[in-house]
């Protein structure tokens, strides 16, 4: 018998294949399936064109068989077939692909669901089998052929016994290396979990022979070891289903079932599309944040599926990183994949998808916030973060999508709001949306700063996650109202009118307070007479965009470039401590400087912020006690 060569630079091509273009080798078995299912839907396709052919469902079926003993894996269907030709053609030819022929010569658009194209998966078997032998007896044909082939060296092709219609790949798995396992291949759990992983979803029965066990008849308490051909795949993917059928039970069980967290989702988000690009999809926005969110190991992407044949565990490109903790699928026959079907092309049809998600998940958002408050506030606690860094991130440019779905603390209302409902409340003479950052709501509202601004009755957001005040430097404004720190040295408040003892008071401590600048030297930009404190002795202001909150944030990241803010102390000229302050700069400059650098201290403790020596503050606090 005449060994043929492939028909291109086989070894090469060969190598490429199996080495390079797959990165999983589990792939082989998803490949050889679509392969099968491929080969009955060609058989589904000339009933459609032929009135003396009938399709019978229940004899269309694709067959898992192991064999431990003998090391073979064997991949049967009861499809169309091929023909010797065929088999020279499709399996002598690497790259050529029968299933593409068959669309181009029957004239089938390419919305029609036949799965392989290219021709190449076949191959991906060599990456877990020595040998390969095809079995196949083509559709109205008497006579059936063996193809075989151990690699790059060539195949051969001989004339063979098959009874019925169909096509037989038979493995000869390699053996085991110090290295590598192929026992897996041949064990039935590991089988299955490949089939459920990569091809549950196609529409033909897989079966396979289950091994279970079950009561002795006549037996109460011994057990006999059985098996039993059951198909193993679900066929029919809850997506493909009609919303009406479905109960939210049933998308819960689904999500479960995927394994996509151990919580019940928040919504759920069923699209099904006909037009330019077709598809359907299932999305989840989860009820808690995965453990891993924020962390290396955590991988945004939804699964992508072709026809029910999964492509990819995570098609990042689905999703934009601000939606990253959604979860779910989306199954398109639309879309173009590259030979090996592991990497999606960044194609149009894929970028129209990934744009409609984006429109149905923020339209969720939306809704839930509108209908559904308390949930949407669930939500917010979990993945509130998420959506602050989508309008830092990117200079910005998401800000439009995300501004509205934002919610901070309120001072008036003692309870989350967005911003829409802060500028809707907001009185006529009010300039700015106040806000005020710290560490946590008690903090803040024991801050000096908020003072003023409390009392002139303007509401105030608290700012209590560390990527808020960056992210709102971003949005800039909100329905062309600015944000404005209540640290900021200008509030847009206007100050009542000073009788002359305050004006006197004040022009007065100019020299003190230049005095003081001096001892604080390379500490702060300025001290100066508080227009915003009335019954705090002091506080720390800031000149420029850079905030103190901001500056604490930076400096505790790692590599930090001790950036620091413009610090202003803000002295209250009208409280009993400055009449001692102003006593010990006419009198006595030794107590002059404790003073000044008490109250530099206790302004760095308001805020948060720590002191360079513990000990000489102590110390300073005993001197004034003595």
């Amino acid at each position: 018998m005449e060994k043929k060569q492939f028909k291109t630079e086989s070894k090469r091509i060969l190598d490429m294949m199996v080495n390079s273009i797959y990165t999983h080798r589990d792939i082989f078995l998803r490949e050889l399936i679509s392969n099968a299912s491929d080969a009955i839907d060609k058989i589904y396709y000339k009933t459609l064109t032929d009135e003396s052919l009938t399709f019978n469902k229940d004899n269309y079926y694709i067959t898992i068989a192991n064999d431990k003993e003998k090391r073979t894996l064997k991949i049967s269907d009861t499809g169309i077939g091929m023909t010797q030709e065929e088999l020279s053609d499709n399996l002598g030819v690497i790259a050529k692909s029968g299933s593409l022929a068959f669309k181009k010569e029957n004239e089938i658009k390419d919305g029609y669901d036949i799965i392989g194209q290219f021709g190449v998966g076949f191959y991906s078997a060599f990456m877990v089998a020595d040998t390969i032998t095809v079995i196949s007896k083509a559709f109205g044909s008497d006579v059936a052929y063996k193809w075989e082939s151990d690699g790059a060296e060539g195949y051969t092709i001989e004339e063979c016994e098959k009874d019925t219609v169909g096509t037989e790949i038979i493995l000869k798995i390699k053996e085991n290396t110090e290295d590598e396992n192929y026992d897996e291949y041949l064990e039935e759990y590991g089988l299955k979990s490949i089939v459920k992983k990569y091809s549950d979803f196609i529409r033909y029965p897989i079966k396979m022979n289950i091994s279970s066990s079950r009561l002795k008849e006549g037996s109460e308490t011994e057990y006999e070891d059985f098996s039993e051909e059951k198909a193993v795949n679900s066929m029919v993917p809850i997506w493909r289903k009609n919303k009406s059928e479905l109960t939210d039970e049933d998308y819960n069980n689904f999500y479960s079932e995927k394994h996509y967290g151990y919580d019940k989702p928040t919504k759920h988000i069923h699209i099904s599309v006909d037009g330019t690009v077709s598809y359907n999809a299932i999305l989840y926005i989860p009820e808690k944040m995965p453990y891993d969110f924020y962390t290396k190991e955590y991988e945004k992407g939804l699964e992508l599926y072709s026809s029910g044949v999964l492509i990819m565990d995570k098609c990042a490109d689905l999703l934009p990183d601000y939606f990253s903790f959604v979860k779910g699928i989306v199954d398109s026959e639309d879309l173009s994949l590259n030979i090996s079907r592991e990497v999606l092309q960044h194609d149009r049809q894929l970028k129209l998808i990934a744009k409609n998600i984006k429109t149905k998940i923020k339209g969720e958002l939306d809704s839930l916030l509108k209908n559904e408050r308390e949930k949407y506030e669930e939500f917010y606690k979990a993945f509130g973060r998420q959506l602050k860094y989508g309008i830092y991130s990117e200079f910005g440019s998401n800000k439009d999508v995300l501004q509205d779905l934002l919610m901070f603390y309120s001072s008036t209302e003692k309870k989350m709001v967005t911003l829409d409902e802060y500028v809707s409340r907001m009185p006529e003479n009010q300039k700015y949306i106040y806000y005020a950052a710290g560490e946590s709501i008690e903090r803040i509202e024991k801050l000096p700063q908020i003072e003023m601004v409390s009392e002139s009755g303007f509401e105030i957001l608290y700012f209590t996650d560390d990527v808020d005040e960056f992210a709102i430097r971003m949005i800039m404004a909100y329905k062309e109202k600015e944000f404005k720190s209540v640290s900021s040295g200008d509030l847009g408040i206007e100050a009542e009118e000073k009788d002359d003892v305050a004006k006197a008071d004040e022009k007065e401590s100019v020299e003190l307070f230049e005095q003081m600048k001096s001892v604080l030297s390379g500490k702060v930009k300025d001290v100066r007479a508080s227009k915003r404190l009335k019954n705090y002795p002091v506080c720390l202001s800031n000149d420029g965009d850079l905030t103190i909150e901001m500056e604490k944030i930076l400096s505790a990241m790692p590599n930090n470039e001790n950036v620091k803010a413009d610090k202003v102390l803000e002295i209250n000229i009208n409280h009993d401590m400055f009449k001692a302050l102003k006593e010990s700069f006419e009198k006595d400059k030794a107590k002059f400087d404790l003073y000044t650098n008490i109250l530099y201290s206790q302004a760095l403790l308001i805020e948060g912020l720590p002191i360079s020596d513990p000990v000489e503050f102590t110390n300073n606090i005993c001197k004034i006690m003595i």
